[in-house]
């Protein structure tokens, strides 16, 4: 995995194809968003969702499939009398995903600061998103042979 292509802007969330993950984030006020990708022993691979659309984020990440673990970094204004807390040390989860792993501890790293951020690095205690497959073969479905009547 080096880079990502532009990808499309829908559906929102981690979205795979069968050839990899189109991932699509909203977000207004954010200046730059990063996907970052976990392995299996935690470690981060950051890159950088090269397209936007309106307020939405997206990049199509090439051979990634079910089972990946991401979240996201994005980074903005720092205005909380504003309604802004951008921090990217803080590892987020994607508000669209179709399954978290991992447990939210009790940890201070995940806090992103009240009145200034919080620099500690989340990524080690966050819980992450997962990509799922979504695609159903059809093939083969027939209707369930219930009478109107017992409906």
């Amino acid at each position: 995995m080096t880079s990502l292509a532009a990808g499309k802007p829908a559906p929102l969330g981690a979205s795979y194809d069968g050839k990899g993950v189109n991932f699509a984030l909203f977000s207004a006020h954010a200046e730059r968003v990063e996907l970052c990708v976990f392995d299996e022993q935690g470690n981060e691979q950051r890159f950088d969702l090269p397209a936007r659309s309106g307020d939405i984020w997206h990049g199509w990440l090439a051979a990634a499939g079910p089972g990946l673990r991401y979240g996201y970094r994005v980074h903005g204004p720092w205005d909380p009398a504003q309604g802004h807390r951008f921090n990217p040390a803080k590892l987020l989860i994607d508000p669209s995903a179709h399954r978290v792993e991992g447990d939210l501890p009790d940890d201070e790293r995940l806090h992103g600061g009240m009145w200034q951020p919080d620099r500690r690095d989340s990524a080690a205690v966050a819980p992450k998103s997962q990509v799922v497959d979504l695609r159903y073969d059809w093939r083969g479905d027939k209707p369930p042979r219930t009478s109107w009547g017992k409906r």
